[in-house]
């Protein structure tokens, strides 16, 4: 199984237009970027990506325009999910795995482009191509957002979406022990957000849950490019998944 992060930046991204601030400029010198978060999961020949960013078309070509087989979506926020209408007359449209609220919801975006939709049900597995995949309540107020919990073998991988650090007892327990985790991390510690947790709520996250290893995502333009911990667009991660 091998997770590929295609971006790591909030709504915005990084550079933000028109900022001057220390992370912007830097990022214009010596051409950093973060991209709207999602991640790109593969195994046993097959594609799946987590949200569909306004990036898209970006990040697939600069990752070899892989073929897309399924996507899941998160929740209804434009950053997460206005991207799949990329895959218009690039490819055969992708089944799309969303809770029923959310795919209704983002599926009436889109309703000029047919495509598969399978709504699952929250905390609950299922299978998709090999991968053991779980859609988990977080706390993003005022929208329904889902985390996603991906198991292969022994592996596990966790990722919260958009997410304050109020995380329901479930959710936490299925987050518990990833051997990777990627957390929401929008804001300096010093800043408290009722949508989000900032970079200390998502360290502190990570060692409550004990995860072998974790990066911040979903980072504004105020984050340093080099603290502890925080993703790059482009990182990749690979993990034997045999017993």
């Amino acid at each position: 199984m091998k997770v590929t992060v295609l971006g790591t930046g909030d709504a915005i991204g990084t550079p933000k237009i028109g900022c001057t601030c220390p992370q912007c400029r830097a990022a214009h010198v010596n051409g950093l970027q973060r991209l709207r978060t999602s991640f790109l999961v593969t195994h046993g020949g097959r594609a799946v990506l987590i949200d569909t960013t306004p990036d898209l078309r970006q990040q697939l070509l600069a990752h070899g325009s892989p073929r897309i087989d399924a996507v899941i979506w998160t929740h209804g926020h434009y950053d997460h999910f206005m991207g799949f209408g990329e895959f218009y007359r690039v490819q055969p449209m992708p089944t799309v795995y969303a809770v029923p609220s959310v795919l209704a919801y983002c599926g009436e975006t889109f309703r000029f482009l047919t495509f598969p939709k399978n709504p699952v049900e929250p905390l609950r597995q299922f299978e998709l191509f090999g991968l053991d995949v779980t859609l988990i309540p977080v706390n993003h107020p005022p929208a329904e957002t889902y985390g996603v919990v991906i198991s292969c073998g022994q592996r596990k991988i966790g990722f919260t979406s958009d997410t304050n650090a109020d995380i329901q007892p479930e959710s936490l327990a299925l987050l518990s022990g990833a051997d990777l985790l990627f957390a929401d991390a929008l804001v300096l510690p010093s800043v408290h957000i009722d949508k989000h947790m900032n970079y200390e709520d998502a360290c502190h996250l990570a060692a409550r849950l004990a995860v072998a290893d974790f990066r911040c995502v979903h980072m504004s333009h105020t984050i340093p490019w080099d603290y502890p911990h925080t993703g790059k667009d482009g990182e990749v991660f690979s993990f034997e998944t045999g017993p």
